[in-house]
């Protein structure tokens, strides 16, 4: 590969870690605030300084060398977003261990699947959270698994062991390489069976790097992080962007937008992130509560489904704040996102430019670059890309096309997008979403951004249900805001849109909830499975 494509020397990798940014940190400002961790049933939150978050790192990381993990051993956690989470994270890269985040959703058949796959002989796992006994189900899979030797529960069996001994007295220094492997990320399942992504320092790195240098954040910002730190947009930028800038970082458990709200107007909150629903909820507490928004807040990060020209208008009305689009996945990060001071109409239509070393293509079937505005297979390559899928590397392989220009291969993301003019791009959907009615494909995103307009629709997902005439035809699924609405009004409001009908759903189904991943993406293979099976 030529200059073009050497990360370390365009500096994109570096020859440090997030690691040794966070001890950097430690040293430099122990008395800066690190953690502010709002925990569901506390009055108050617990706070850490770093040079106190620093001193439990180094004891669990203690603890695990005393279990006998070694470099390059698996570490399994299954926690809310507690201070715990980052500890345990940046305890592993003490030691030079890998970890591997599990959504605390995740039960006895996902996590029998990922502890086997990964052979983790440690878990970290609550012991109550939301009137589930995580404890209970780690015993029982624990007898079931003989590589799970060492379950452990925060709020019972983790803190006399970790915290309550001083490990760190004997602590051997085995920090994480740059190009070790650091994280195994399962993918959280819109389209069926997980697969572990992996990570090493330097893709992290550069994938949380992307955010804070688009958006100029540094150590003077706080961040707000109510997405889970197990799915990979917490994990980078509610913990390693935010400990590795010296930021101080508020987590939530449970998701509430009232409270979040109360929580950026106390803590000094100016930039979070989340899914579209995130900032649907944000803007209706806002609406309701008749207080000024958070003075400080000025970034709201939405990924994962469109934004709504609609709602960019509403947050930026009532929150007074910069929407931003990014788009990205589990095995990059953010790979592309709008920029601050982009109208509405370029953050609603449009998922953003390519960030710092990143690459994006449209295709079609042959591998052929599309034109301007042409749907085709969305393409990645660059210095956050995942070096692979654990123990699955056939399954990485088939996605990667081998490249004509000397640089790396590119990465067949599975979306559907167009490139705009203005050198972003945009999403048009999943190419397992593709619906095909006669011959025509229906641009998913787009009824779907339209029909979002409509103010007797909260959510709405459209999906190809089989034809024997036309192939398939579109259904709409809507979480009503008030009354339903009926299929003639959603079509009326299409036609005064100016949509082509043959792109009009011909049904309509309306459900109290959608199916998510715990990003908050609507996964539609669910609900393909609820409206066909008898």
């Amino acid at each position: 590969m030529t200059d073009r494509w050497d990360y370390r020397a365009s500096g994109a990798w570096r020859d440090r870690t997030y690691l040794d940014d966070f001890l950097e940190v430690v040293a430099d400002a122990p008395d800066a605030v690190a953690v502010v961790s709002y925990r569901t049933g506390h009055d108050e939150p617990l706070r850490l300084t770093y040079g106190e978050l620093g001193q439990r790192v180094d004891r669990i990381a203690g603890g695990l060398q005393s279990l006998g993990v070694q470099p390059g051993e698996v570490v399994a956690l299954q926690l809310p977003n507690w201070w715990e989470f980052p500890a345990v994270v940046l305890a592993c890269a003490r030691i030079g261990a890998v970890v591997n985040p599990l959504v605390p959703i995740f039960r006895a058949r996902e996590l029998r699947f990922m502890l086997e796959r990964t052979a983790s002989r440690v878990c970290i796992a609550p012991t109550v959270f939301r009137n589930f006994d995580h404890a209970a189900l780690l015993g029982e899979l624990a007898s079931e698994l003989p590589t799970l030797t060492h379950p452990f529960a925060v709020g019972d069996t983790f803190e006399p062991y970790f915290l309550d001994r001083p490990w760190e007295q004997a602590l051997e220094p085995r920090h994480l390489a740059p190009d070790a492997l650091a994280e195994i990320q399962f993918t959280s399942g819109t389209t069926g069976e997980p697969k572990g992504v992996t990570h090493t320092p330097r893709t992290i790195d550069s994938a949380a790097a992307a955010m804070a240098d688009t958006l100029g954040l540094d150590s003077d910002d706080v961040v707000l992080m109510s997405s889970t730190l197990a799915h990979q947009t917490g994990f980078l930028y509610g913990v390693v962007m935010a400990m590795s800038r010296g930021m101080k970082v508020v987590y939530q458990d449970v998701w509430d937008a009232d409270q979040a709200l109360q929580i950026c107007a106390t803590e000094g909150v100016t930039f979070t992130m989340g899914s579209t629903t995130f900032l649907l909820d944000s803007v209706g507490a806002q609406r309701r509560s008749h207080q000024p928004p958070p003075a400080a807040l000025r970034y709201f990060c939405c990924a994962g489904a469109p934004i709504p020209s609609p709602l960019v208008r509403q947050a930026r009305e009532l929150l007074e704040l910069e929407v931003v689009a990014a788009w990205g996945m589990t095995e990059n990060g953010a790979v592309t996102m709008t920029r601050p001071g982009d109208p509405v109409e370029v953050v609603a239509d449009s998922d953003g430019i390519a960030t710092a070393g990143m690459e994006v293509r449209v295709v079609d079937d042959d591998g052929r670059e599309l034109p301007l505005g042409e749907v085709g297979r969305l393409q990645v390559r660059g210095p956050n890309q995942t070096p692979g899928y654990y123990q699955r590397p056939d399954l990485y392989e088939a996605g990667l096309t081998a490249a004509t220009d000397g640089g790396p291969a590119w990465f067949d993301s599975g979306d559907l997008a167009l490139r705009r003019a203005d050198g972003g791009i945009r999403i048009s959907g999943r190419s397992k979403d593709l619906i095909i009615r006669g011959g025509e494909n229906v641009p998913v995103a787009e009824v779907e951004g339209t029909l979002f307009g409509h103010p007797k629709v909260r959510e709405v997902a459209v999906i190809g249900l089989a034809d024997e005439r036309l192939g398939e035809r579109a259904c709409a699924v809507v979480v009503p805001e008030g009354p339903a609405p009926t299929l003639a009004e959603l079509t009326a409001f299409l036609d005064a849109a100016g949509m082509a009908k043959q792109f009009w759903p011909e049904s309509l189904t309306i459900v109290e909830e959608m199916p998510k991943t715990p990003s908050g993406k609507i996964q539609k293979f669910l609900l393909r499975q609820q409206l066909t099976q008898p």
